[in-house]
C-alpha cells in the first residue's frame, strides 16, 4: 500500500475539520454536554445510582457512544459524498490510487475525528462527575473499533446517497433512536422481562454495554457478546465496501 495518497486524503480531510472547527468539534461537544446536564439533572434526582454507580457517571459511556456512532457516520459519509457531488471524485478515481488507499484515507480521517471528540467529551465529563476507568485497554479498544466500524458504515452511506438529505437519513432515523433505546441512559435490567428480550435485539445495546463495562465493570450483556457484535459490524462493513468497489456501485456522480 502506497502511504503517500493515503496521507494526502487524510490530511485534506483533517484540514477540512480545522476549517470548520465550530461545526466539527465544538458543536458536538456542546450538544453532548447539554444531554449530560439535562438527563443528569432531570433523571439523576430520581435515580441516585445504578449498579453502585451514580447516575451522572453511569450515562457518560452512553453519551460518548451516542456521539461516536453519529459523528463517525456523518464525518465519513460527507467526506466521500462531497467529492461525488462536486465532481472531484474523478480526480481520485483516475489517479494511481488503489481502492484500499481511498478507504483508509477517508475512513482513517473520520475515525480520528470521532476518537478525538470522544476523548474531549470524556475529559469534559470529568468536570461534572467523578470518573473511573476500570479497564483502560478495553475502553480504548471499544473506542477505536466503534469509530472505525461506523466510519466504514458512513463511507458506505456516502457512496449510496445521491443527495444531502440521504446523508442524514440513517444517523437521524436509525442510529440515534437505536442508541437512545440501547441502554445509553438506563440499564436494561430496569425494564420488564418482555422488553428486556426485545431490547437485546438492538445491536447498539452490546456496544454501549461493553463500553460501559470498560469504565465500571458492570454491563447488561457479557463482554464476549459485545466484542463479537462489534467484530460482526466490522466484517459486514468491510464486505460491503469490497462489493462496492468490485461492482463500481455509485462511485461516480
Amino acid at each position: 500500500m502506497n502511504l503517500y495518497p493515503v496521507r494526502a486524503i487524510y490530511m485534506a480531510e483533517m484540514a477540512r475539520t480545522r476549517r470548520t472547527l465550530l461545526q466539527s468539534i465544538v458543536s458536538p461537544v456542546i450538544s453532548t454536554s447539554l444531554y449530560f446536564v439535562v438527563f443528569g439533572a432531570a433523571i439523576g434526582s430520581r435515580i441516585t445510582e445504578i449498579g453502585g454507580v451514580s447516575y451522572g457517571a453511569f450515562i457518560v459511556p452512553g453519551l460518548i457512544m451516542l456521539m461516536l456512532l453519529t459523528q463517525s457516520v456523518s464525518n465519513a459519509s460527507f467526506g466521500i459524498f462531497f467529492p461525488k457531488f462536486s465532481g472531484s471524485i474523478y480526480e481520485i478515481l483516475s489517479a494511481p490510487i488503489s481502492y484500499l488507499e481511498i478507504v483508509v484515507g477517508y475512513v482513517g480521517a473520520a475515525a480520528s475525528k470521532s476518537i478525538l471528540l470522544g476523548l474531549i467529551i470524556l475529559g469534559t465529563s470529568s468536570f461534572f462527575v467523578p470518573l473511573e476507568i476500570a479497564h483502560p485497554f478495553w475502553m480504548l479498544t471499544f473506542l477505536v473499533l466503534t469509530a472505525v466500524t461506523f466510519s466504514l458504515l458512513g463511507f458506505i452511506i456516502g457512496i449510496w446517497a445521491d443527495g444531502f438529505d440521504k446523508l442524514q437519513l440513517v444517523p437521524l432515523l436509525v442510529i440515534t433512536p437505536l442508541t437512545f433505546l440501547g441502554g445509553s441512559f438506563y440499564s436494561i435490567d430496569m425494564l420488564p422481562p418482555f422488553w428486556q428480550s426485545v431490547t437485546l435485539a438492538n445491536p447498539v445495546v452490546y456496544l454501549v454495554s461493553g463500553f460501559r463495562w470498560s469504565f465500571y465493570g458492570i454491563s447488561d450483556v457479557s463482554l464476549g457478546a459485545s466484542v463479537a457484535m462489534i467484530l460482526l459490524f466490522l466484517a459486514a462493513s468491510l464486505a460491503t465496501i469490497a462489493w462496492i468497489f468490485r461492482t463500481g456501485y455509485r462511485l461516480k456522480p
